[in-house]
């Protein structure tokens, strides 16, 4: 699943080491509840998804080494936030597939004691809080590992921030560890029902952690879940990422 790298840990130890300086030059960064953060593994760090930064986000939040499950194309991300994710390595997932390659790979990392980052809602493709795809409730209920909710806000700034020659204020706020979850279901339709459940679940302990205006389709608010109406439509739904005249590349 990664790309195979011999000095992989060498790599990884400089991108966190420079992870700290880059933050504190590019964005006026604040970590809440770091207290939260588990001594060990297994670990499931779950996170809103609005920005491509997040992943680096999650580096420089953890104090432990932490692998990733992400889409596999990024095409309209800023070439920096694409070349980071390949030079740390990650799980590496086609949308609309099914991906179950990624995810056994995820899954034996967790069932080792690892501790693995994945933002549920599957995109970067809205800056409010929607719906979870299954994947991360899939990977708790199989190797009950418990989850650390993290939301992330602010970073949708960084870069136009940049351009103005300012630095954007952005948050990491490290909710507290919950779960794990199980599936008790047979039948197919079921164990999606149920694994659907278990993602509202883990959505809405994300939607703690952001701002009000923020939370989308968790919101309390009637007319903001009203402003949230389309962005829970998953583009890959019938579609798969990277189908070039059939063939996935």
């Amino acid at each position: 699943m990664f790309p195979k790298f011999k000095n992989r840990p060498v790599v990884r130890t400089v991108l966190k080491a420079l992870s700290i300086p880059a933050f504190g030059l590019l964005t006026r960064l604040e970590i809440k509840g770091a207290h939260n953060l588990p001594k060990e593994g297994p670990l499931l760090v779950v996170g809103n998804h609005f920005s491509f930064i997040d992943p680096v986000a999650f580096v420089r939040m953890a104090p432990w080494e932490i692998e990733f499950v992400g889409g596999a194309a990024n095409p309209h991300a800023p070439i920096v936030t694409r070349i980071i994710p390949i030079l740390w390595g990650y799980h590496r997932l086609f949308r609309g597939t099914g991906a179950r390659g990624a995810l056994r790979a995820a899954e034996q990392h967790l069932k080792n004691g690892g501790i693995l980052g994945i933002f549920p809602e599957g995109g970067n493709w809205a800056t409010v809080l929607r719906p979870a795809r299954p994947g991360a409730a899939f990977l708790t209920t199989r190797t009950g590992a418990p989850l650390l909710p993290v939301g992330l806000y602010g970073f949708t700034e960084v870069f136009p921030s940049l351009f103005r020659f300012r630095r954007a204020r952005v948050t990491i706020n490290i909710g507290e560890p919950f779960g794990p979850f199980k599936v008790t279901a047979s039948e197919s339709r079921a164990r999606r029902r149920q694994l659907d459940e278990i993602g509202h679940e883990i959505m809405g302990r994300i939607a703690r952690l952001l701002p009000p205006e923020l939370r989308g389709h968790y919101s309390d608010d009637p007319a903001i879940r009203a402003a949230a109406a389309g962005t829970e439509k998953y583009p890959w739904e019938h579609k798969v990422e990277g189908e070039v005249k059939g063939e996935i590349h």
